[in-house]
């Protein structure tokens, strides 16, 4: 079984999982006052089909929730993640969908 770890980057503005040291995915934010931004998450396709983004979305969002920050999911990974888990303690505004008035 490899060593799967989710660390904040925070110099690149990101989340990374790691394999056994090397890099599999991350997920991209942008910090606002009061607000985390995820814009992008992504898993290298070598690495697909272990279940890595769903942690990296779950330790990222558990660590956003922890700083009190409200969550922007614009990343529709993200998006579909906290529509379909349980995130507790999340604070979340969901963006506008295209043709939707925020």
């Amino acid at each position: 079984m490899p060593e799967i770890a989710v660390t904040l980057n925070e110099a690149k503005s990101r989340y990374e999982i790691t394999s056994d040291g090397t890099l599999a995915g991350f997920a991209e934010f942008q910090r606002r006052p009061g607000m985390i931004l995820f814009i992008h998450t992504e898993v290298d396709p070598a690495f697909q089909g272990q279940g890595l983004a769903s942690k990296l979305a779950a330790d990222a969002l558990a660590d956003a929730v922890a700083t009190g920050d409200t969550i922007v999911p614009y990343c529709p990974y993200i998006n579909k993640y906290l529509r379909t888990h349980e995130v507790p303690g999340a604070k979340v505004r969901f963006p506008a969908a295209p043709g939707e008035q925020a």
